[in-house]
C-alpha cells in the first residue's frame, strides 16, 4: 500500500551541491495506556497515550554530504556514544533503505550520512531508547528534508510527519514528538488522532499532569529475556488479545476525561491496571514469559501500603521489563522522597534509581 508521504519528487537534481549539519534532542516517553500488539505496517491495535519525559532523552547530530558515486543503497557511518556501531548502523540502514526505496525520502541514497548519537540514560535502565533514538532520527530527516526543498514549514505538519516516520521505526517513538503528553492510534474523544502517527494532548491536559513526576527504580539492568518485538508478536495467538484491545480503547476513553479534570486518583487506578494488564498479557502468552522480578513485586506492595498509610496519591506503572516508574504530583516529592530513599533503593539493583518527570518535548539545537 502506497503511503501517504509517497512523494518521487523529493530528488536533488543532477549537479547538486548541498550539504548540511542537522541536531536535534528528543525524549523518551512512559505509557500510561499501553500500546502491545501490532499489524500492517507498524500499526496498533489499540491507542495508546504517555508522558513525555525531561531528563531521559537520546541526542542526535546528523550531518550530509553529497555521495561521490552514484547508488541506490543507503550510505551511513554511525556512532553511538562515540563507537562505531555494526548492528545499530544495520538497523539504521534497512529503516532508511526503506524510505527511500517506498519514494517517502528519495533523496537519502543521494548523499553519504553520518549520525552521532547518545543516551542521558544508560542501556537497560527501564527507559525506552528506541522511542527517543527513533523520534531524534525522525526529526533530523524532516529538518534535512525542509533544507533541501523547502517543504514542511508548517510546524503541525512538520511534526506529524517526523511522528509518522519515527513510528515505522519504532512505534511508541511517535509519541515522543509532543510536550507532555503524546497518543497513538484513532481516540474517539481526541480529534485529529490516528493510527499513523502520534498526537498532541498538552492543551487539553489538566495542568497537575505538566509538572508529574516520573522516578524510574531499577530493579535490574539486564537485557530481557523476551524482547518487545517478540512480545507484540505473541500478542497475535493470546486468547486475551481481542478482549486487551477492547480494554486498552475504554481505559483511554475515560482517561481523556480523567486527564481533563486533574483526578490523580482516578489516573493512578488506571496507570496500576494497565501496567499489571500488560505484564499479565505476557504470561498468558504462548510460550508465556515473566519479565517482572521478586523486588519488583515487593516494591509494588511497598508502594500500595505507602499510599493506604499515608493517602498519597503515588502510583507506578511498568514497561515491558521489571523496573518501576513512580508517578506522582510535584506538589507531595517532598514526602516521596524519604519514602523511595528508606524504602524502594534498598530493592534497587546497586541502589540506584533515575529521577525524572514530565518534559517539554524535543529540542532543535
Amino acid at each position: 500500500m502506497q503511503s501517504i508521504y509517497h512523494n518521487p519528487l523529493l530528488r536533488m537534481a543532477p549537479g547538486y551541491a548541498f550539504s548540511g549539519d542537522i541536531h536535534w534532542q528528543s525524549p523518551s516517553n512512559i505509557a500510561i495506556v499501553k500500546y502491545w500488539g501490532k499489524h500492517g505496517q507498524q500499526l496498533p491495535r489499540n491507542p495508546s497515550i504517555s508522558f513525555t519525559l525531561q531528563a531521559a532523552y537520546t541526542e542526535t547530530e546528523f550531518s550530509y554530504v553529497p555521495r561521490e558515486t552514484t547508488g541506490e543503497e543507503i550510505s551511513l557511518d554511525f556512532f553511538f556514544e562515540g563507537q562505531a556501531q555494526a548492528a545499530f548502523a544495520q538497523k539504521i540502514v534497512k529503516f532508511l533503505s526503506a524510505l527511500a526505496a517506498e519514494e517517502i525520502l528519495p533523496f537519502l541514497t543521494q548523499f553519504h550520512l553520518t549520525i552521532h548519537s547518545a543516551n542521558s540514560f544508560p542501556h537497560s535502565a527501564g527507559i525506552a531508547s528506541s522511542a527517543s533514538s527513533m523520534s531524534a532520527l525522525a526529526l533530523c530527516l524532516c529538518s534535512m528534508e525542509q533544507e533541501l526543498f523547502g517543504t514542511l514549514t508548517d510546524p503541525v505538519e512538520f511534526y506529524r510527519k517526523a511522528s509518522f516516520l519515527a513510528r515505522l521505526g519504532s512505534g511508541s517513538a511517535c509519541r515522543s514528538l509532543y510536550p507532555v503528553m503524546g497518543s497513538w492510534g484513532k481516540i474517539e474523544k481526541q480529534a485529529g488522532s490516528s493510527d499513523l502517527w502520534g498526537s498532541p494532548c498538552a492543551d487539553w491536559v489538566h495542568p497537575v499532569f505538566h509538572t508529574f513526576h516520573d522516578d524510574i527504580l531499577i530493579v535490574s539492568k539486564g537485557e530481557k529475556s523476551v524482547s518487545s518485538r517478540a512480545g507484540h508478536q505473541l500478542m497475535e495467538g493470546n486468547p486475551y488479545a481481542n478482549a486487551r484491545y477492547q480494554q486498552a480503547t475504554n481505559n483511554l476513553d475515560q482517561l481523556v476525561d480523567i486527564l481533563k479534570s486533574g483526578d490523580v486518583h482516578a489516573f493512578g487506578q488506571i496507570a496500576e491496571l494497565e501496567a499489571l494488564t500488560l505484564h499479565a498479557l505476557m504470561m498468558s502468552s504462548q510460550p508465556p514469559y515473566l519479565l517482572m522480578k521478586p523486588n519488583s513485586l515487593a516494591m509494588i506492595e511497598k508502594i500500595r501500603q505507602y499510599r493506604l498509610d499515608t493517602q498519597q496519591p503515588l502510583y507506578f506503572t511498568l514497561d515491558a521489563g521489571p523496573n518501576l516508574h513512580l508517578l506522582y504530583p510535584a506538589e507531595i516529592a517532598g514526602h516521596v522522597a524519604p519514602f523511595i530513599q528508606a524504602e524502594l533503593l534498598p530493592l534497587c539493583e546497586e541502589g540506584k534509581y533515575i529521577a525524572d518527570r514530565v518534559g517539554t518535548g524535543p529540542v532543535k539545537f
